[in-house]
């Protein structure tokens, strides 16, 4: 095959309390297209060019040319994952272009490698709602393996699990034009919190993934709360706490920061307009409503022409 298509859902991460490790893929794509053949670019962005040679080194197949497009419907830098479709899509395309070497948890693999955590990478490829594990790490300092950076990605990232999302459950996103870089609102961040802190992130994270897990949403009401990263990007976006409240207020299950921001979600089972109305209403900055549902299917090859 010369040319292939693929379609990648955005995704919002985190979900409050699961930082770095909880997701949702939602029905927002970009489409990636690679073509065998040199490139009119003489450089690929190095978002790009990083995937393929991550792609390449771990195939240990020989390097093509190749051009690329991307058809974008995934606000960027709005805490929606567009980086991981961009790095997901690549590595899925030449994958296809290459005879399919790698399974799709490698690829999944490969892609957190790339962004450096998985909760994005994770519902992008799966679909769905998504649990990860982060901080896992393999012989990391052992004996036989001292140095990190010899671990392959495999080594590297841990599974991830998926499960399906109802229909039932919309997600209604303001999306402000504030633009936040995730190395931005990472540097806000502490390297320390208190132990009640930590607890009831942990509390609030389980009972989160039992509700998206047994589809018993209306127990979402009251997890959503956060003390690892919200309350220090509220910093960078100071209209978030008034947003989640008018959400709330307006019958949302809760709401919470997409990702690293801007874009603040709120999930409910009704009412989602009136939702998105007192979302906008008190912002008090510019910005859009998106009212969506979970995509469950993950990334997929949309064309393939030989």
């Amino acid at each position: 095959m010369q040319q292939i298509t693929v379609r990648v859902p955005a995704s919002t991460s985190n979900l409050g309390p699961g930082f770095d490790c909880l997701g949702v893929a939602l029905r927002i794509y970009n489409t990636i297209m690679i073509a065998r053949g040199a490139s009119r670019e003489h450089l690929h962005p190095r978002i790009v060019s990083e995937a393929a040679d991550r792609f390449f080194i771990e195939t240990r197949r020989r390097t093509f040319p190749f051009s690329f497009s991307i058809g974008e419907q995934i606000p960027r830098c709005r805490g929606l994952g567009g980086s991981a479709t961009i790095r997901l899509g690549i590595l899925l395309a030449l994958n296809g272009l290459s005879g399919d070497p790698l399974d799709r948890l490698t690829i999944f693999r490969l892609c957190a490698d790339l962004e450096g955590h998985p909760d994005n990478a994770a519902p992008a490829t799966f679909g769905g709602f998504t649990v990860a594990q982060p901080g896992a790490r393999t012989r990391v300092g052992s004996a036989r393996c001292p140095d990190r950076r010899r671990l392959s990605a495999q080594h590297r990232v841990s599974p991830v699990q998926s499960f399906a999302v109802s229909p039932r459950l919309y997600f209604v996103l303001f999306v402000p034009d504030l633009e936040i870089r995730t190395s931005t609102a990472r540097n806000v961040l502490p390297s320390k919190i208190s132990l009640a802190a930590a607890v009831e992130n942990c509390g609030n994270a389980c009972a989160l993934t039992w509700a998206f897990v047994t589809q018993d949403y209306e127990k979402l009401r009251g997890v959503f709360n956060d003390h690892l990263h919200q309350p220090f990007r509220a910093k960078l976006i100071p209209f978030l706490p008034r947003i989640v409240a008018a959400a709330e207020d307006a019958g949302a299950l809760g709401a919470f920061l997409s990702g690293s921001g801007s874009t603040i979600a709120a999930v409910t089972l009704r009412s989602s307009k009136k939702i998105a109305n007192a979302m906008v209403s008190d912002a008090k900055t510019p910005g859009r409503t998106i009212i969506t549902h979970a995509d469950n299917r993950g990334a997929y090859v949309l064309t393939i022409r030989n």
